[in-house]
């Protein structure tokens, strides 16, 4: 008899469904008025996941489903092969992207970088070094607020294209379509915006407690519960902040590949 799986709700301090194509998505989305765009709800959700500890994907109850799927958002890659999508948010620097890009380049993994503006201000040596080591830069926001509390649409426009600009300033390069939103707050109406600015809203379908540098994990209990919950098409999401994940992050590349795990980008979605 398969074993009982115990299900939890994770809300958001602490995500395959099958998307519709990016196309379809596209048609979805282009083809709303503004009448149908009053209708969209504004009520500010909390992006969370139900956690499978069998090494099967993490899951959504359908009404989130519902409304993700329509506006080009992704919490699962490819589900049908053990593949992992490796990222990491920035809204400071805390010392250990550059630690950090050494495991990864050492283990021959890309990953995905959501950076705030302020953090491609103040960090361009790693943000250079990123790009040209083959890893995304990705957008998080000019100013890391919720978005679903941003309803004129020219200021939550600014909050993506502010960071864009900065990267372009930076590097000449186009900053890479994918979203996420700050503190995983979004609304049906945020992720439209999203979508219409032609970005991909990146949520996750792991995360762990990490981001308080107070307050860090101790590395064998944070190896145990990544592992403890690794499935296909997983999007992992860490804070660079965090020196638990620094310090754990060669080890746990090691693992997943013993396991037979191998990393996919963003872009491969």
């Amino acid at each position: 008899m398969k074993k009982l799986l115990v299900i939890l709700l994770i809300p958001i301090l602490l995500s395959s469904c099958s998307s519709p194509s990016d196309k379809q998505n596209a048609v979805e989305v282009n083809n709303f008025n503004h009448a149908d765009t009053e209708s969209l709800s504004k009520a500010e959700r909390n992006w969370f996941y139900q956690i499978r500890t069998d090494e099967t994907p993490s899951t959504e109850p359908k009404e989130v489903l519902d409304i993700i799927n329509k506006y080009n958002s992704y919490y699962l890659g490819d589900t049908s092969q053990k593949y992992i999508y490796l990222t990491f948010d920035e809204g400071y620097e805390n010392g250990n992207t550059s630690k950090i890009l050494d495991i990864l380049k050492e283990n021959n993994v890309k990953a995905a970088f959501f950076v705030t503006a302020p953090y491609i201000k103040t960090s361009n040596d790693l943000i250079l070094r990123m790009v040209e080591e083959g890893h995304l830069v990705c957008n998080h926001s000019a100013h890391h607020p919720s978005m679903a509390k941003i309803y004129d649409t020219d200021k939550f426009n600014k909050e993506l294209t502010i960071c864009e600009d900065e990267f372009y300033k930076l590097t000449g390069k186009p900053m890479p379509k994918f979203f996420r939103p700050p503190m995983g707050k979004y609304s049906e109406y945020s992720l439209y915006l999203t979508s219409k600015l032609g970005y991909k809203t990146i949520f996750w379908s792991f995360a762990y407690a990490d981001w308080d540098i107070k307050k860090q994990p101790s590395k064998e209990y944070a190896v145990k519960k990544i592992m403890y919950r690794t499935h296909p098409g997983g999007i992992y999401l860490f804070h660079a902040v965090s020196n638990t994940n620094t310090e754990i992050l060669d080890q746990v590349i090691k693992k997943w590949k013993e396991r037979g795990y191998s990393f996919k980008s963003l872009g491969e979605l």
